[in-house]
């Protein structure tokens, strides 16, 4: 036989749980893209993104100089990061280059003349102030020369700045491998 929770620790629970404060979540902001450059497709389906799992967690991580990978609860990505880093790949790649490109699931009915797939090995701020990424693109194409590179980019940001300096540094790599990729990848 099961007795009754007493009242004063169901009210206690309820109280400790309205104290606790929400976490604060952050949006990539995205950075302003002024260049062009010519892809040899006209539509390119993001098919998969791959992250590493401490990136593909809705906390934000950092590496310390000794490696160690830390991460706050109180500090969220405002998406989930795979669906965020396809959504903005897919922009920039789009203003980049001026061809229909779109994430998975493909939503046209033509298939895309390329498909593109990112296995990330890396994707993290380090304490010294570079957020560093770097993996491997595969570029799938039904009649035609398939491809596949690595890739290694930095980008500084201030330590000091925060999550929102983080944010912005996410946001300008990402940017910065949408270049790589077009120059390198989907030529």
């Amino acid at each position: 036989m099961t007795l009754p929770t007493p009242i004063w620790i169901v009210l206690g629970t309820l109280a400790l749980t309205a104290c606790a404060a929400a976490p604060d979540r952050y949006v990539i902001p995205a950075p302003q893209i002024a260049d062009q450059q010519r892809i040899a497709f006209r539509s390119v389906e993001i098919r998969k993104i791959s992250l590493p799992a401490y990136a593909a967690s809705d906390e934000i991580a950092q590496q310390g100089a000794d490696g160690r990978v830390i991460s706050d609860g109180g500090l969220l990505w405002a998406d989930t990061p795979e669906r965020a880093v396809a959504l903005e790949l897919s922009r920039h790649l789009s203003r980049l280059t001026g061809a229909r490109v779109a994430s998975e699931p493909w939503p046209f009915e033509t298939f895309a003349d390329a498909r593109l797939e990112l296995r990330f090995e890396s994707l993290i701020a380090g304490e010294d102030g570079q957020f560093r990424t770097n993996g491997q693109y595969f570029v799938a194409v039904e009649n035609g020369r398939e491809r596949s590179g690595l890739f290694s980019l930095a980008v500084p940001f201030d330590p000091t700045g925060g999550p929102q300096a983080i944010a912005a540094a996410r946001g300008q790599i990402i940017l910065d491998l949408a270049r790589y990729l077009a120059a390198n990848g989907l030529r």
